[in-house]
């Protein structure tokens, strides 16, 4: 089974309902759903899709822009050596670290704070995942992605933005390559 299929077979084994403390009935629509603090839920079949795109390998240290209610945490954790993931709202930080350490999810590190300015003490990444919406790609997640690295970001507008995946090679060129268009709820921060 290749990578892809694993991830893939997780995550169709992964309750989505286990993240959510609202709208439970709705966890196997494939939509967006509020999970209070005027955040959501990303629709299922985005998670998997950012997921791919990121490609991580199991010995990845990658750095999550926005924890959420941690399904996407979740998934990075399964599949990647450790995840680094940054919240700024104080509830769902302490919810979300509470949930996925009573899960099993050893290998996430918390952090409460303003994500576009990422996580400097741990840096470089070798992936960066970024689940909410940037004008722009802020500065200094570019500098912490490591050489041979990845990041996945929704870059746009508050109607909608471009998921673009960007890739740094081993000399440190940059390059983005969009994959769709998509619309989440905007990355709160120095760098907006």
């Amino acid at each position: 089974m290749s990578r892809k299929e694993k991830i893939i077979d997780y995550f169709n084994s992964l309750d989505r309902s286990l993240f959510m403390d609202i709208n439970k009935d709705l966890a196997v629509v494939d939509t967006a759903l509020p999970i209070g603090y005027g955040q959501t839920i990303s629709q299922p079949s985005l998670v998997l899709e950012m997921t791919v795109l990121l490609n991580p390998e199991e010995d990845s240290k990658i750095l999550e822009i926005g924890t959420g209610s941690g399904y996407q945490t979740a998934l990075l954790s399964t599949f990647s050596g450790t995840v680094f993931t940054v919240e700024r709202i104080h509830e769902l930080y302490d919810k979300t670290k509470i949930r996925l350490e009573n899960m099993g999810f050893d290998n996430v590190y918390f952090k409460l704070d303003d994500g576009t300015m990422g996580w400097e003490q741990f840096a470089p990444f070798d992936r960066i995942m970024v689940t909410a919406a940037a004008r722009f790609i802020p500065p200094s997640l570019l500098e912490q992605l490591a050489p041979r690295g990845i990041m996945v970001i929704p870059v746009g507008g508050s109607n909608y933005q471009e998921l673009l995946v960007i890739k740094k090679d081993s000399e440190g060129k940059v390059s983005t390559e969009c994959k769709g268009y998509v619309k989440f709820v905007p990355l709160i921060g120095r760098y907006e």
